[in-house]
């Protein structure tokens, strides 16, 4: 394989960047594989992969990835494709959006939650039944002549 070749593809289940725990790290970071950090991050984060806050790590940061795990101290906003999990001795201080959220006994979380369905129709920002939600769609078919 050739140094420095460009066919190579990142892949984005690799934990392919790791902040260490007696690593300090100021300013953006964006990554298209995972990242793990143990150390202190100031700065926002965007990442293709996974995110795993370790349970040492102080995080100030707006978080954008595809799942987060935060085991240790996060300050700032997460958006998740994803789940995001707080494990027990996990800290978050913000507000997220996500699509799945599992917080653990002990788990900390302070801030505002919004849960994202994918395609799913969150316009109204209300539950319907499917079978009414079905019966209506055929009726306004019905109605349109299609």
């Amino acid at each position: 394989m050739m140094l420095g070749s460009k066919t190579n593809k990142i892949d984005a289940k690799t934990t392919d960047t790791l902040i260490g725990e007696s690593t300090i790290c100021e300013g953006k970071i964006m990554s298209e594989a995972s990242l793990r950090i143990e150390g202190q991050l100031n700065g926002d984060v965007e990442c293709a992969g996974d995110i795993t806050v370790g349970e040492n790590a102080v995080v100030q940061s707006n978080i954008s990835a595809r799942d987060v795990l935060i085991a240790g101290k996060v300050k700032g906003n997460v958006h998740s494709k994803g789940k995001l999990i707080i494990s027990s001795s996990g800290i978050l201080i913000g507000n997220i959006d996500v699509r799945s959220f599992i917080i653990q006994e002990g788990g900390i979380f302070q801030g505002s939650s919004t849960m994202n369905q994918g395609q799913a129709d969150r316009s109204s920002g209300k539950v319907i039944d499917a079978k009414a939600h079905k019966q209506q769609k055929n009726e306004q078919q019905a109605a349109s002549g299609s």
